[in-house]
């Protein structure tokens, strides 16, 4: 047998990000630092191109897809100010 290619465990991420507007938008990634200057250039998703991103709040690792998505559905449950609980607690840990 050949030299097996390298094995990398790729993370996913759900990020939060706050607009010019002071609204809200959470996403799912495997690249934080890309996604936000997509959303950047208005490249991003619907929402940030007529909601333009102002900064990324955080961004919270996850396992893997399937995690990071369902925590994003469950961040899209809170309210907006239970969001910036969220950010805010994880940024003190």
């Amino acid at each position: 047998m050949g030299a097996s290619a390298p094995y990398f465990i790729m993370s996913w991420f759900v990020y939060l990000i706050e607009c010019t507007n002071g609204s809200l938008y959470t996403g799912i990634t495997n690249n934080v630092q890309a996604r936000f200057a997509a959303h950047l250039a208005g490249k991003g998703a619907k929402y940030t191109r007529a909601n333009p991103p102002k900064k990324l709040l955080n961004a919270f690792e996850c396992p893997d897809k399937s995690w990071a998505a369902k925590a994003e559905y469950h961040i899209k449950q809170l309210t907006p100010a239970q969001k910036r609980t969220l950010t805010e607690q994880s940024l003190k840990n």
